[in-house]
Order: structure tokens, then sequence, then C-alpha cells
């Protein structure tokens, strides 16, 4: 597969206009392949409501190419009352949500609303970005260690998912 030149997507913020069941059935059909694999991500199984409460609670973004929905990204803010001190720090962030439409992966619509997404959280006082995925994943883990991310330990989401989760930050520089 080629990829989709970055000229060709748009990216913009979730507004009250988009269809949220349509985004909920885009992030589930990006999380599908890890629910065959028996991992249970929020994505996997997130309903509409899920994803309103999700969206509600941070920056959520998408990348459109021809005026479909192809991508979805959700930042979250530093969180004070987390249980991880990572995501307690002053100017750390978070991503979840992520999502490519299926058919489009490998195309790097993954990477290019993912720097699009960094860039939005600088603006917005950002200085380390984190993440936390499914341990077994390490396609997806590996993915992250080639985009400049580095482990920063586990932190644990059970019983909301079934396994133990690497969490994975970033120091982020201005791009512009």
């Amino acid at each position: 597969m080629g990829s989709v030149r970055s000229d060709d997507l748009t990216f913009r913020p979730v507004t009250v206009f988009d269809d949220l069941q349509s985004l909920t059935a885009l992030i589930r059909s990006a999380y599908a392949p890890h629910a065959q694999r028996g991992l249970r991500y929020w994505g996997t199984h997130q309903t509409v409501e899920d994803t309103a409460r999700r969206l509600a609670g941070g920056i959520g973004l998408v990348a459109e190419l021809q005026g479909d929905i192809v991508a979805t990204i959700t930042l979250r803010c530093p969180e004070p009352e987390s249980p991880v001190p990572l995501l307690r720090e002053q100017h750390t962030w978070s991503f979840g949500q992520f999502s490519v439409a299926p058919r489009l992966k490998g195309q790097g619509i993954g990477k290019a609303i993912h720097d699009h997404a960094l860039e939005v959280a600088y603006d917005h006082g950002c200085r380390t970005m984190a993440l936390h995925t499914a341990q077994p994943a390490t396609g997806l883990i590996a993915m992250y260690e080639r985009w400049g991310y580095a482990h920063a330990g586990t932190c644990d989401w059970r019983p909301h998912t079934n396994y133990l989760s690497v969490l994975m930050s970033k120091a982020l520089e201005p791009t512009r």
C-alpha cells in the first residue's frame, strides 16, 4: 500500500455536528483486530455514550479525506486525579481513541493525525505526551518507539481492560 499525501487530509476538532454513532463505529472497527486477539481496549466495546464522555474529557480531533472522517484521536490534558503519577504532571498530556479506518491503515494517516495532535497539544501547553497501550500489543509498542516514545513504566486499568498497560512518553518540541 502507498500512503495518503498529508495535503489530501484535513484535520479539525470534533464538533457537535459530527455523528457520534459513525465515530464510534470507526473506533470500534479500528480496534476490532485487538478484540480478535482477546484484548479488551475501551475502543473494542465502547458505546456512543462512552465516545461522547471521552470526547467531553479532552480535545477530540478528526482527519477527513475527501470529506469523510477517516481517523480520530482524543487529547487529554493533565489529570490531577489520575492514579498514574506521570498523567498528573502539570505539562503532561495523553491521548486515546486513536483510530484509523481499517481500509486505510498503513497509508500514513495515523502518523499524520498523531503529529497534528502533538502540535495542538504543544500549542495548549503540553511539553510531554504520554500514552498507554496493551502490553501484548507489541506491534503498537514498536510503532510508538519508532515515533520517538520511550517506556515510562506500566499502569493497570483492569477491570476496564484485561491486560497490563505499557506507559510511554515523549518530550515535545515546537515544530513551527
